[in-house]
């Protein structure tokens, strides 16, 4: 048990490494992008050989399709609230989960524009509405992030079910795709006023819900029958492939260019080796 915690842990501090990076290195927008296609294709890789493939071995096909449209109506509704909440553009280096990139300088809200007219009262109703809506989006921040990591950080508990110790693939592709995941959302964050203390804590906060996830996810499944097993580890990927495909890759995209496509198949075969000679 404590293993599974270990393992959730590794995998979940590498949002500590990605922030750190964010934070303090002055890295370019289009790696952030490349380095995010990377680890969707990590996480894609896992998602379907070290969950999918051995939840339809273990159980047959069906509890493993149910599972993956369980998983992906939880995390598309729960992302549903989280985006109308201000949390769309989450993993974004550039808006930093606000809206309409509400805090940068370069922002079109007229408030700044014609704010000179100079009415005192409108000016404080302005200052007040955005505290609010700031308040509001950081608490949808944190909610979204919570929301990516549990799917990922309970797959790696799930991993040790079969008692021939941690799935390697499925614990480096939570790490290297963690990385560029806070890498990205924390440049993001550091560009629309956050400051360091605020983003290293939500990302410490995440480390822990993750430990706890990969501990849930091997404790309260342990002696389960094979269908439910199975119907977890697939409702796991189900919301790992719909947060990529909503969040993490339409982002890797925008700023990674065109070279995306190819990063992202590179992502995908050095896992699929790794879980090969696993």
């Amino acid at each position: 048990m404590l293993g599974a915690a270990w393992w959730g842990f590794v995998g979940g501090a590498s949002l500590l490494l990605g922030a750190l990076i964010g934070l303090y290195l002055p890295v370019p927008r289009r790696t952030i992008g490349l380095v995010m296609a990377f680890g969707a294709g990590v996480l894609i890789s896992a998602a379907a050989f070290e969950l999918t493939e051995q939840a339809f071995t273990n159980a047959g096909g069906v509890s493993a399709t149910l599972g993956l449209l369980a998983g992906s109506l939880t995390f598309f509704v729960g992302d549903w609230f989280i985006d109308a909440a201000g949390g769309h553009r989450r993993k974004s280096p550039v808006h930093g989960g606000t809206r309409s990139g509400r805090w940068s300088s370069g922002g079109s809200g007229g408030s700044r524009g014609s704010g000179s007219s100079g009415s005192s009262g409108s000016s404080g109703s302005s200052g007040s509405s955005a505290k609010g809506a700031g308040a509001s989006s950081g608490m949808a921040l944190v909610l979204g992030a919570l929301l990516d990591g549990i799917p990922e950080s309970a797959a790696i508990g799930i991993s040790l079910l079969g008692g021939q110790g941690v799935g390697v693939a499925v614990v480096a592709a939570v790490f290297l795709s963690n990385v560029p995941e806070s890498m990205s959302a924390t440049t993001g964050l550091k560009a629309s006023g956050r400051s360091p203390r605020w983003v290293l804590g939500l990302w410490a906060l995440v480390t822990v819900v993750a430990t706890l996830s990969s501990l849930a996810g091997y404790a309260l499944l342990g002696g389960a029958p094979d269908g439910t097993v199975a119907f977890i580890q697939t409702f796991a990927a189900g919301a790992i492939l719909t947060m990529l495909a909503d969040t993490m890759i339409p982002e890797a995209v925008e700023f990674g260019g065109r070279l995306v496509g190819l990063v992202t198949v590179v992502g995908f075969a050095l896992a699929f080796l790794l879980s090969s000679a696993g």
